[in-house]
């Protein structure tokens, strides 16, 4: 325990350790409960006789500040009042123009009893055992020492497996020196932002489309234009001709779950060609697909150089890993890695040591297999009963979730989550106005309480 003092002045050591000890528990240093160092190993520690210390500590006992356990040592008591909370108090302010405060999560509160929410895999479908013996068996960081500042790229045995996976899987071609790996989709589009945008810079985003992208570039000073999303994808018509950057989910558009169609996709690329316009392609969810073989991505297209690729394993294994990657054109990697050496040094090794072992052994292939057959199975048991209600489904060839266009109550979202059910609406991720609807995620929602739920949900609605 740290603790300013003045000894000084002999005198008054006792009062100073006193004025410490009582600042501690003031400012919540130390908490009900905490168990404070020994008299002998405190005075040893401050260069001072032990009967001060034992003498301060029986006077805040006397005080009801401390407790004297008997064989056990001294604690914090349980009455000790509580710090006022600082959260809310001092002079600084965030600059002029900042609105952001942090966004509800699904790692929020307890768990639904009806998950609909999107973008949440089964934890349950995890091979967890697998994970730890990898895990376990990379920790020493084979090719690596411990005891270096990695590159901000990422391990390069994970840039290989994800040059590989992309390249397989995606049609992505990537040299790993193009790929960066980073926390997750956000820090990759963060990155994309300090890199390319000015503030005052136009960013084109899709609309309904994922407010977390929105606000992030929002908050880097970009002017952000909502462009609208038909059946066939982003309207590239829309999209303001001085637009700097567009960001788009075209494998299985956020929310509404459509793919861009195989023109729009060169309209887009033409585009950005003839006004100077990168394109952020996110590609959150696709490895998981039901129906369809996928289009090319934009990336496969792209002969220019203009498409940024954006993956995650969030959604293909777990969000906790905190794991995704980008894949850039030459002419921005060297800005990209000192944008991620500025922001955060460098990811963890041992999980990105652990990940490229996964890649490299076929298991998240094998994992997706596995993990596709339950979620078919969820995703068949919503589609028929979304057949029974009135609601225009849209289609939707991959991913975690499904889309409907239907008329429901303002406040159903609130009024599901009373009765323990979590269900996001299209309205809630528009800018523009347009058609309201659901979309339901069959990720996280377990297989059995899958009926029960929807059930709930047509009540709710007003459509049983």
């Amino acid at each position: 325990m740290d603790l300013a003092l003045d000894l000084t002045d002999r005198s008054v050591r006792s009062a100073s350790l006193y004025r410490a000890l009582r600042d501690a528990l003031a400012d919540g240093r130390l908490k009900a409960g905490d168990r404070l160092p020994a008299s002998r190993a405190l005075a040893k520690d401050l260069g001072i006789s032990r009967n001060t210390v034992a003498t301060v500590y029986e006077r805040l006992v006397a005080e009801g500040f401390l407790e004297s356990r008997v064989g056990a040592g001294t604690y914090v008591a349980e009455s000790t009042p509580q710090p006022r909370n600082e959260a809310t108090s001092g002079a600084l302010r965030p600059r002029a123009g900042w609105r952001w405060t942090p966004r509800p999560t699904s790692g929020d509160g307890a768990v639904p009893a009806y998950d609909l929410r999107v973008g949440i895999p089964d934890a349950e479908l995890f091979p967890f055992d697998t994970w730890r013996r990898i895990l376990a068996a990379e920790s020493r960081l084979r090719g690596h020492n411990p005891g270096a500042y990695p590159s901000p790229a990422g391990l390069p045995r994970l840039r290989e497996a994800l040059a590989h996976t992309v390249a397989y899987h995606r049609g992505v071609r990537a040299d790993p020196d193009q790929i960066v790996v980073t926390s997750g989709t956000q820090q990759a589009l963060d990155l994309v932002a300090r890199v390319l945008l000015e503030p005052g810079d136009v960013v084109a985003v899709e609309d309904p489309g994922y407010a977390s992208a929105r606000d992030l570039f929002a908050s880097h000073g970009a002017r952000v234009v909502p462009v609208p999303v038909d059946e066939a994808g982003l309207v590239v018509a829309d999209i303001p001709e001085q637009a700097r950057l567009v960001y788009t989910t075209p494998s299985h558009q956020f929310p509404l779950g459509v793919r861009l169609s195989r023109s729009r996709r060169r309209e887009l690329l033409a585009f950005a060609h003839t006004h100077g316009a990168g394109i952020v392609e996110d590609d959150y969810d696709s490895e998981f697909r039901f129906t369809e073989r996928p289009l090319e991505p934009l990336h496969a297209l792209d002969d220019q150089g203009r498409v940024i690729y954006v993956g995650t394993f969030s959604k293909s294994l777990l969000p906790s890993l905190r794991t995704g990657y980008l894949v850039a054109p030459g002419t921005l990697v060297d800005s990209l890695l000192a944008a991620k050496q500025l922001a955060d040094g460098f990811g963890p090794v041992q999980p990105q040591a652990a990940l490229a072992r996964f890649l490299e052994e076929g298991l998240l292939a094998r994992h997706v297999r596995k993990a596709s057959k339950t979620y078919a199975a969820r995703r068949s048991l919503l589609l028929e009963t979304l057949a029974t209600w009135p609601v225009e489904v849209l289609p939707s060839a991959a991913g975690l979730h499904l889309s409907a266009y239907a008329d429901v109550p303002p406040d159903l979202r609130e009024r599901a989550a009373a009765d323990g059910l979590a269900v996001d609406t299209i309205a809630a991720n528009r800018l523009l106005p347009g058609r309201d609807g659901l979309f339901l995620g069959y990720g996280a929602v377990r297989t059995e309480t899958l009926p029960r739920g929807l059930e709930l949900l047509a009540r709710l609605a007003g459509w049983t």
